[in-house]
Parts: structure tokens; C-alpha cells; sequence
């Protein structure tokens, strides 16, 4: 067989020993037993296909090594992380603050001293915890407050005093205001300053003119509403006329079913004021306040701002027991001053189903007082076409 030598380029004769050790090496690996006597040398061809083969194996070694290398430097970097520690969670995670341990040392039976378990002193602290305790969120029951409202000279002093009382009641509370013929724009304009959740209501029965019965169907209204969405609260008739206390609403959410309180009203003659309202024993309810004698017909001598109940009495009578389903309404056919009465028949049966609010009924917190000026015109969007007239006093 013709051999054929590869004369080398002269970029690689300095390399020339590497593919001379390679063949020895490669000859030594490749030859048979001296013994065999076979087999005593190789070709120059095998000997550098030899050498490529070691070489390549040689490679191989190298880089598993390398990456055998950075892979347990990689595994002692995570194992032992270093850097920059957040001292914020030392601080508030963990409390290191040496105390000394409590120990209880005792004797036992035989004489022995016996020790109890100690505890090292590190505690573990929920920082998270603590600051969400001081957002406690205190459930309150939902205030519901219907107001009958019409166009005349003090309407807007009467709604903005009504609401600025109401803004200062924690949440949540509910304004019904309802209108007998339409939405005015006023009172919308009024209603929207105040800040207070609200809803702007127009009563059905916008044929009925009737001075007299014009409350009596916006407070339906309202009811109705409240049954027809089931809003969940306690259900207040707060006229506009009327002057209320603070701890009035916020005692509303006291009431589990119908509470009641004495109400200080004055007289038509206005020269004296007279008490309407329940006579209380705690938180019972054991008689009423009356003066007049036609009143004495009345089975309960309470005003119309006098009481509160539960709004689900309306749309839930099966959790009540009551004996009929029939709507809860105030009835426009009866005598004037009697409306509340009768309201109040189909809410509860007698007085034990009544509560006193304050307890005891120690307290008057409203007053209904008769101040409305029958004489002023109601001035269009509160605005008056002319200058007041300035009367000066001559001496």
C-alpha cells in the first residue's frame, strides 16, 4: 500500500511536536502485544485519525470539568447568598432582644432538681397584623331617611340645614327626597352640594293636589322604593321643617325591629311646648305622652318623627311572622293626626315589640317646631328679581 505524507503548511510548524506526541501515544494505544506478533505497527493515516479521536476525547474532558466547576461555585453562591440584607424585616420580623430565660427549677421525687422547658426569648412579631388592627372596620347598620319636600320660600334653608346634619353621620346613609310633582332643579342642585348618598324621587301620584295628603304619598313613595330594590336599614320619616341631634341618627342603629322616643313639639298657639312620645322603663315601653283629649282615641300617641323601624318589616314578612302580606303604607283616608297610628298598627301588634331609644327615653332628640312663613312666594331658582327695598328710619 502507496503511503502519502502531507507536507505541512509552514503557519503550523511550530505544532508539529503536538501531532508527533499524538502519533506515539496514539501508536502505543493502537498497537497489539509484542507477544502476538501480529500486528507491529500503523499506518500514518490510522496514527492521525488516532490522534484527532485523543484530542477530541482530551476536548470533551476539559469542558465537563469546567462545567463541573462553575456549577458548584454557582450552587455555594445561592447556598451562601451575599450582598445587602433588608434590615427593614430583621426589624420588624423578629425581635433578637436577650432576656433572660424563665426557668422553673423543682424538685422531684427522688431529690433531683428538675427543669422545666426554656424558651430562648426570640419572638416572632406580625408587624402586618398590628397595623391592620388599627383600621378596625366597625360594621353599622344602613340609615335610610325619607323626606317629603316642596317648592316654597324656605325649602332651601330647610334642605341645607336637614343635610348638613346628615353629613355628619358616619356612613352608611341613604337620603330619599321626594317631590310630589317633578324633580326641581333647585333641590337637585341643593341635594348634590351636600355631599350625602342620596336619591332624588317624584311621587307617583302626581294628580293629587290635596295639601293634606301630599306627605302621605310621598312617604309611600319612598317605602315603595325601599321595598322594590329591598334596601336593608332603618327606615326614618325626617320632614325637612324639623330640627334633629346627631346622637339621634347615630342611636337609630340600635333598633332591631320599631323603637321610639319622646319628641318636644310646639303648640299651634305657639306660647307652650308639649311632649308627644312614649313613656319608657328602661328600654320598655310602658305608656305615652298625650295632651290634647282628641288624641286620646289614638292607640299610639307618637309623631310622625317620633319613630324608626326595620326596612326588611316591608319585603321580608316571613322573617317577621307577620299575619298578612299586604304593602305597609300610610293611609290617605283617615282623620288628619292619625296617620301615624295607623302606620304603625301594621308594623307592630303592642308596645313589647317596641323599643325605647335612648334607654329610658332620657333624652329629647329632635323637635318638631311649626316655623314655616306661609306668607313669602317661592322665588324661582332662589333668585330674586329685585333688590329688597331699604327702609330707612328717619328719627
Amino acid at each position: 500500500m502507496a503511503s502519502i505524507r502531507r507536507t505541512l503548511s509552514p503557519l503550523y510548524q511550530d505544532r508539529s511536536y503536538h501531532i508527533g506526541v499524538a502519533s506515539a501515544q496514539a501508536h502505543k494505544l493502537f498497537s497489539t502485544n509484542n507477544n502476538s506478533g501480529k500486528y507491529s505497527s500503523l499506518t500514518s493515516t490510522s496514527a492521525v485519525s488516532a490522534a484527532f479521536v485523543y484530542i477530541r476525547r482530551k476536548g470533551f474532558r476539559r469542558s465537563f470539568y469546567r462545567c463541573m466547576i462553575f456549577f458548584i461555585l454557582g450552587l455555594l453562591l445561592g447556598v451562601f447568598p451575599s450582598g445587602h440584607v433588608d434590615n427593614e424585616i430583621n426589624k420588624h420580623d423578629f425581635s433578637f432582644e436577650m432576656k433572660p430565660p424563665h426557668v422553673n427549677v423543682q424538685l422531684d421525687t427522688k431529690g433531683n432538681f428538675a427543669l422545666s422547658a426554656v424558651s430562648l426569648g426570640v419572638e416572632k412579631t406580625t408587624p402586618q397584623l398590628d397595623r391592620l388592627s388599627r383600621f378596625d372596620y366597625v360594621e353599622r347598620k344602613q340609615v335610610i331617611v325619607i323626606t317629603p319636600t316642596y317648592n316654597r320660600a324656605l325649602q332651601a334653608y330647610f334642605l341645607n340645614r336637614l343635610g348638613q346634619v346628615l353629613r355628619l353621620v358616619q356612613p352608611p346613609l341613604l337620603w330619599i327626597v321626594v317631590e310630589m310633582t317633578s324633580a326641581s332643579a333647585e333641590t337637585a342642585e341643593i341635594l348634590r352640594k351636600t355631599g350625602v348618598m342620596y336619591r332624588h324621587l317624584v311621587c307617583a301620584n302626581k294628580n293629587n293636589t290635596n295639601v293634606k295628603d301630599r306627605g302621605v304619598h310621598q312617604r309611600n313613595a319612598g317605602l315603595e322604593h325601599i321595598e322594590r330594590h329591598r334596601l336593608d336599614g332603618i327606615v326614618y320619616f325626617a320632614d325637612d321643617d324639623n330640627v334633629y341631634s346627631l346622637e339621634l341618627f347615630e342611636s337609630l342603629r340600635n333598633i332591631s325591629r320599631f323603637g321610639t322616643w319622646p319628641v318636644a313639639m310646639l303648640a299651634q298657639s305657639k306660647n307652650k311646648a308639649i311632649l308627644e312620645g312614649p313613656v319608657c322603663n328602661a328600654s320598655q315601653v310602658i305608656g305615652w305622652h298625650t295632651n290634647e283629649k282628641s288624641k286620646k282615641l289614638r292607640r299610639f300617641h307618637v309623631d310622625m318623627s317620633g319613630f324608626a323601624f326595620n326596612s326588611t318589616i316591608l319585603w321580608d314578612p316571613k322573617r317577621w311572622k307577620r299575619p298578612f302580606s299586604n304593602p305597609i303604607r300610610q293611609l290617605d283616608t283617615v282623620k288628619e293626626g292619625f296617620q301615624e297610628t295607623t302606620f304603625i298598627e301594621q308594623v307592630v301588634e303592642d308596645e313589647s315589640q317596641m323599643e325605647s331609644i335612648p334607654p329610658s327615653c332620657s333624652r329629647i332628640l329632635n323637635w318638631h317646631l311649626h316655623l314655616d312663613a306661609h306668607g313669602l312666594v317661592y322665588p324661582r331658582g332662589w333668585l330674586l328679581q329685585k333688590n329688597l327695598e331699604v327702609v330707612q328710619l328717619i328719627r
